[in-house]
């Protein structure tokens, strides 16, 4: 017990000193519920993202020193070493649990970082219906595809609300009743059913490819992957395809069928040939989001219904004139 108590005053007294070392802009967007991302850059500039506003620079900047103190504050935190042979931190803000990412010369010109907030907004299709961001007939696609059971891969550009959409969908009621375990990097999804499971990677001991493995025996109803972006992309196909429907995961990618394509190269990290057979046996619906103006939205989603040779053949979830429609019944 003292030996916790002294570890977690360690903790307190490191995201102390990093507050410190961050200047009041910064600490007040990560205070803030509507801050997206923080970044600061090599000159000293520091940019924030706001959801609903987009990306805007800061009056302020933050030294060179400043910068640097803060990837190591962090680096200390996650136990990780930082210098010439270790420039680059990935980590989480001690107590809090932002998504860091800190660089160092030589890597980067001057110490530089970027802090990923997970959203504190309550996110659900409902939501997003009601700013415009997803038509009310493909929000109830949606969740009909959630109650049935079906895979859905969530594609997307950087910071185009892959994560939050995720969230939105882990929100439906039908995962109330059944046995969750999310596999992630980095602790960014949520999901309120009592019987779920988080497990985390550990970077140079343990892989997501073995976190999905793993997860096999722990017999989840539903497997959920913050996102795939190696070779773990094959073994979660096969374990969709093998008894364990209705997952969830994103990955980048700039289209529904650059999606796919996506997921063949992750594939390719891990077998020989291409399995098109397992990815349209494993991928029900692909939905795309996109970013403008700090606002995200459902871009484009569709079913996944074969491959033809040449290509995926693709339906769209709801026909055109339905999913124009604005505000109908969500019930």
């Amino acid at each position: 017990m003292a030996h916790a108590g002294h570890a977690e005053e360690t903790d307190n007294r490191r995201s102390a000193m990093l507050r410190t070392a961050f200047c009041p802009v910064i600490r007040d967007a990560l205070d803030a519920a509507d801050t997206i991302e923080i970044m600061a850059n090599p000159d000293g500039s520091v940019w924030i993202e706001r959801h609903r506003i987009g990306l805007e620079r800061s009056l302020h900047t933050l030294s060179s020193a400043d910068r640097e103190r803060v990837i190591r504050l962090v680096a200390s935190g996650a136990g990780e070493a930082t210098n010439r042979a270790s420039p680059i931190v990935s980590a989480e803000l001690p107590g809090s649990g932002e998504r860091f990412e800190g660089l160092l010369p030589p890597v980067s010109t001057a110490p530089c970082f970027s802090i990923r907030k997970p959203s504190r907004i309550p996110s659900s299709l409902e939501t997003y219906v009601g700013r415009d961001a997803l038509s009310p007939a493909l929000a109830l696609a949606l969740r009909a595809a959630i109650d049935a059971r079906q895979n859905i891969l969530i594609a997307g550009g950087t910071s185009s609300g892959k994560t939050t959409f995720a969230n939105a969908l882990l929100a439906e009621p039908a995962l109330a009743q059944e046995r969750i375990v999310i596999l992630e990097d980095t602790r960014e999804l949520d999901c309120a059913a009592p019987n779920a499971v988080r497990l985390r990677t550990q970077q140079g001991k343990v892989s997501l490819q073995q976190l999905v493995r793993s997860t096999l025996r722990l017999r989840p109803d539903r497997i959920i992957v913050g996102e795939v972006r190696g070779p773990e992309a094959l073994d979660l196909l096969k374990a969709w395809n093998t008894g364990h429907p209705g997952g969830i995961t994103t990955l980048h990618a700039n289209s529904a069928q650059g999606a796919l394509r996506r997921l063949e190269q992750l594939t390719l990290e891990a077998t020989r040939q291409i399995p098109f057979d397992l990815i349209v046996e494993a991928i029900d619906v692909v939905v795309f989001m996109s970013r403008a103006n700090g606002e995200r939205r459902v871009d484009e989603a569709v079913r996944l219904t074969g491959f033809d040779g040449e290509g995926y053949v693709t339906e769209p979830l709801v026909s055109r004139s339905l999913s124009l429609v604005r505000h109908g019944d969500m019930t």
